[in-house]
């Protein structure tokens, strides 16, 4: 639970929501403006908190498949979510909590929980109205919490989906609620089909009309395309869509998501908002976004990082999404320095069919694993750590990515020909990666979702090494999302060998990160939380910009 706090002086007195929906398609960018919205209000100098509805029977993230569904972002307190609640970490500056995100199945499992302790004095409890009296309930409570004076609420999904009407049913009873305090801002693409070469407003029309049938009207409408609109795409808009012109705002596609904030400021969205609101204008204040910005637009000179996993196809498309939170932290470490990262997709699986494309990696200035689960591609991800340990490679591994560097170190340095983890090999005579003890009955019951160590757990470094270096404390806070560890009566022999672990839990019981000295290796490093959920454009994180130093030399 938060800790009571008085509120802050000059917030403002009623909490305002700014609803974010979609049109016309998925994957339109619902994320990325919530994110960059709640970034302008802020620089404004109002305090944003931003809220995820996502439209599934999960109850979390964490059992959905990264193939389909993309990364799976844990916070501070543990909670399982969509990749989105990184975004909106990312862009704000700020920690949220599991009050932040819902699902259909949270929601429903909480007016479930609430019907079966007779909270609801025996009356017929119903989907509406209780599933959105629930969803409200849980948006002013994340609102309260964080103290906001605007709260962001992205509701997933596109318009006329069947799943998430009750959360637009949610979002319209808050309006009726609270006319002056509710607003809705519309994504919605337009396409430009080539054959025509015209940009086509009728699809975005229909998601207005769609979105009217639910008894909800547009304040703002963000047009995606892959250009800029023109003032004809504008006024027609206008026109269907019963908006200003003004309030048409134009988002066409950019190299980096970085630039939508100023995008939008050049277009005055954020004046536009808190007339809308009601709310006094403060200062305008997105001087250390607009340096990073500026940071990425002169980073020319590229470095190469090949990224070894398995979690990349999807029938023929590469799926980056999965692994967006490393994606983005190499970004901010690569922008740190002046340099534009190129990241290079690859499939170890590949590796185990062909090893002698192992030579491959030689072209790379840095190879990184990250997290993952199961037993597909593995022994090709340990061929790539041990090629990179042999011919020295930066090499950086997070999650499975630092067990498996322990377990190629096993094999190969220590002589324990069989060293495995029981993820994969549960009957391995040496097990290097072993369950944690408590979580053995749990995987018995086959009660696999949220039974992991999660969350932030406190860890103690070593002085003289490359984590020390790097963080410059001794003590650090990170986030996790594992069941393996290193299992303890296996790290004399691994430290005897050379593998230093330079990071332990605060009792040592729990092995944090492992290295090689840096008088043996440019960068041979493993973490066994996630540093990529707490990076960020303007606070690049240690452990990646350390990395990145050592593949720029």
């Amino acid at each position: 639970m938060a800790k009571k706090t008085t509120p802050r002086k000059g917030a403002v007195k009623k909490t305002k929501y700014i609803f974010v929906v979609g049109g016309v398609m998925s994957g339109v960018g619902k994320g990325i403006t919530t994110s960059s919205i709640g970034k302008i209000l802020q620089s404004r100098g109002f305090s944003v908190t931003a809220l995820k509805i996502d439209p599934y029977i999960n109850v979390d993230a964490g059992t959905m498949n990264p193939t389909e569904h993309g990364e799976v972002f844990v916070l501070s307190d543990g909670d399982e979510c969509d990749q989105d609640m990184g975004n909106y970490e990312r862009f704000l500056g700020v920690t949220l909590s599991r009050d932040n995100y819902m699902t259909t199945g949270r929601v429903y499992q909480s007016v479930i929980n609430r019907e079966r302790n007779l909270e609801y004095k025996g009356k017929c409890v119903e989907v509406v109205p209780h599933i959105p009296m629930e969803v409200i309930d849980r948006i002013k409570r994340a609102a309260k919490q964080a103290e906001a004076d605007i709260a962001m609420i992205e509701i997933g999904g596109t318009i006329g989906e069947y799943q998430n009407i009750l959360f637009l049913e949610a979002a319209r009873m808050l309006k009726n609620m609270h006319p002056e305090d509710v607003f809705f801002v519309l994504v919605s693409y337009l396409p430009t089909p080539s054959k025509i070469g015209e940009m086509k407003t009728k699809p975005t029309q229909y998601a207005t009309r769609t979105l009217n049938g639910a008894g909800i009207q547009p304040d703002i409408i963000v047009a995606r395309a892959d250009r800029d609109l023109d003032e004809k795409r504008k006024e027609k808009l206008a026109l269907f869509c019963s908006v200003r012109k003004e309030d048409v705002i134009s988002a066409p596609d950019v190299d980096s998501v970085y630039h939508i904030p100023l995008n939008f400021e050049e277009q005055n969205l954020s004046t536009i908002l808190l007339k809308k609101m009601n709310l006094r204008p403060r200062q305008k204040d997105l001087k250390d976004w607009k340096g990073f910005v500026s940071r990425v637009e002169e980073s020319q000179k590229t470095v190469d990082i090949a990224v070894v996993g398995k979690y990349f196809k999807t029938g023929d498309y590469v799926l980056s999404d999965a692994y967006l939170s490393v994606i983005e932290s190499l970004k901010y470490a690569a922008y740190a320095l002046k340099r534009k990262p190129v990241l290079h997709w690859i499939d170890s699986e590949e590796y185990e069919t062909n090893p002698s494309s192992l030579r491959e990696l030689k072209k790379y200035a840095g190879v990184l694993i990250p997290g993952g689960f199961g037993s597909r591609g593995i022994e090709g991800k340990i061929e790539a750590i041990r090629f990179c340990r042999e011919n020295g490679i930066p090499y950086f591994g997070i999650c499975y990515g630092m067990q498996l560097m322990v377990i190629e170190y096993a094999r190969n340095a220590c002589g324990i020909a069989d060293a495995h983890t029981t993820e994969v090999n549960p009957k391995t005579q040496n097990p290097v990666i072993d369950i944690m003890p408590e979580q053995k009955k749990n995987l018995r019951d086959k009660n696999y979702g949220a039974t992991m160590r999660l969350g932030t757990y406190e860890a103690v470094l070593k002085n003289a090494t490359i984590a020390r270096k790097a963080y410059k404390q001794k003590e650090i806070i990170e986030r996790h999302r594992h069941r393996y560890e290193v299992n303890p009566e296996y790290i004399a022999r691994v430290e005897e060998a050379g593998l230093i672990f330079s990071g332990t839990s605060p009792d040592h019981r729990l092995m944090e990160i492992a290295e090689l000295p840096a008088s043996e290796h440019p960068f041979f490093v493993g973490s066994q939380f996630h540093p990529e959920f707490l990076s960020s454009p303007l606070h690049p994180h240690p452990l990646f910009v350390e990395f990145l130093k050592a593949c720029v030399k």
